[in-house]
């Protein structure tokens, strides 16, 4: 087999050296350069079977010379290195036609194995993609950060964004599943048609058909399904563990074929919605008790994509915090800084809620304190607070609320063995009220602050508020 000659980019002499080193050993012919003049002459001369690049070489990106170098080489496999580690940086390196994507640091036997991959592929080349051009404020927390934890997830994302390929995101409650999916469609070719978000778990288990795939009245009236409204779009299927079995049978027939039935119907519709699905349990579990079909969970398991905790994603939570609080600057609650001692404290926290929790908790402290800049002693006292909220009397607040529902819902749950009750939805209700009354009494009526409190949207707020028929403070 001829030796195969590998070009390398990288103005880091470290990088170069051991990089150089290992492929080598493989049997490969390493020429290094740390500027885009030599390695455009090598391009052009023909030279090279692989080119392995940094994104930057002093002044130069490899991005700006991408068109050039595939305009005249477009068989020539490029793996893009680079110390950036964003989610646009592997955007950026799958629409400019790159082979592949390695964010640093990284195992340079992960690199060898990668242009090994490279140098054996057919097609090395890909077509380059019209650029995605998403302005940062489009960019949600959920794809904020550059740890090694969230590296994988952004080269999945990279890879499906423009597939139709169902997708399904495994993750903790509060770790960004929905607003990963909505990145990777904001992100994609579908990003012009809708993303429509369905919970399964908050819509009514007998309306969940006639929610997803609609309604046909006796007398012919139609209401359209979210299948139907994100057709050519993203349909986002939350906790999707909790639908039940008949409606997973419909789901399946659409993954299947694209067809489906609305509700009261015997005629097919289809609909070319791509299915994002998520869900922070384990549906292998739910299928050994039969909660859940196993051939639809391989219809939805296509492409996984593995949110990690926050815990795991410690590094990020600095910028996260920052991006918090140019949110909250954005949405009228005024400017306000961090200090380095009190993101080291919010860096020691385990973060149980995950990016939802730490969102809760930073919006908090810009609603309640007066000060110009969140120091460490208020975020001692937040987290304080938060664990002190739930005792009293050494009983948690979770076992007095297990005790109360045992106490006041177990006779109802009993009672309804046999049939569907509505337990759940009547718990709801009757914690709703007092808790948005409180959210609202501490902000002395402004629904802005309550809504950043409760973590919810202010126009969900005011509805719940006219729903509930809530009285403003006085």
């Amino acid at each position: 087999m001829a030796q195969s000659t590998i070009l390398l980019a990288d103005d880091d002499a470290g990088i170069r050296l051991i990089a150089s080193q290992t492929l080598i050993a493989d049997g490969h012919s390493v020429r290094s350069t740390t500027n885009a003049t030599a390695l455009m002459r090598w391009v052009r001369n023909g030279d090279g079977d692989l080119l392995i690049t940094d994104v930057y070489m002093g002044d130069d990106c490899i991005f700006d010379l991408l068109p050039d170098i595939k305009a005249e080489r477009p068989e020539l496999p490029v793996i893009v290195i680079s110390g950036q580690s964003t989610l646009m940086t592997a955007m950026s390196a799958t629409e400019h036609g790159a082979f592949d994507y390695l964010p640093k640091p990284f195992d340079i036997d992960e690199l060898a194995q990668m242009a090994k991959r490279a140098l054996s592929s057919k097609d090395g080349q890909k077509k380059l993609e019209r650029p995605t051009r998403v302005p940062d404020s489009k960019l949600n927390e959920a794809v904020i950060g550059r740890s090694a934890a969230m590296q994988a997830v952004y080269r999945t994302m990279s890879r499906v964004k423009n597939t139709a390929l169902t997708i399904l995101i495994e993750g903790e409650s509060g770790t960004g599943k929905e607003t990963i999916a909505q990145a990777i469609h904001e992100l994609g070719n579908r990003a012009e048609k809708p993303f429509i978000p369905v919970n399964m778990a908050a819509v009514e288990r007998d309306r969940i058909e006639a929610e997803l795939f609609g309604v046909v009245a006796p007398d012919g009236t139609v209401t359209k399904g979210k299948v139907a409204l994100s057709d050519g779009g993203t349909l986002f299927l939350d906790e999707v563990g909790d639908m039940p079995i008949d409606a997973q049978t419909q789901l399946l027939r659409f993954l299947q074929n694209g067809e489906f039935s609305p509700v009261g119907s015997s005629e097919m519709d289809v609909s070319t919605a791509r299915v994002i699905a998520a869900t922070s349990r384990d549906l292998r579990a739910l299928i050994e008790e039969g909660l859940f079909r196993n051939d639809l969970f391989y219809r939805l398991n296509v492409v996984t994509i593995s949110i990690p905790p926050l815990r795991a994603r410690k590094d990020d939570i600095p910028e996260l915090a920052k991006r918090f609080l140019k949110r909250a600057e954005i949405e009228g609650l005024g400017q306000k800084t961090i200090d380095a001692k009190a993101l080291k404290r919010l860096s020691l926290h385990d973060w149980p809620g995950n990016v939802r929790e730490l969102q809760n908790v930073v919006m908090r402290m810009i609603a309640l304190s007066s000060e110009p800049v969140i120091s460490e002693d208020l975020v001692q006292a937040s987290l304080v607070s938060e664990r002190r909220m739930p005792k009293e009397n050494g009983v948690s607040f979770e076992q007095k609320l297990r005790d109360l529902l045992r106490e006041h819902v177990e006779p109802d749950l009993r009672a309804y063995s046999d049939t569907e009750g509505t337990v759940y939805h009547d718990v709801i209700s009757m914690v709703e009220r007092p808790l948005i009354e409180l959210a609202l009494n501490v902000t002395g009526g402004n629904k802005v602050r309550a809504a950043q409190l409760l973590g919810m949207n202010r126009n969900t707020l005011r509805s719940k508020i006219n729903s509930l028929e809530i009285a403003s403070p006085d």
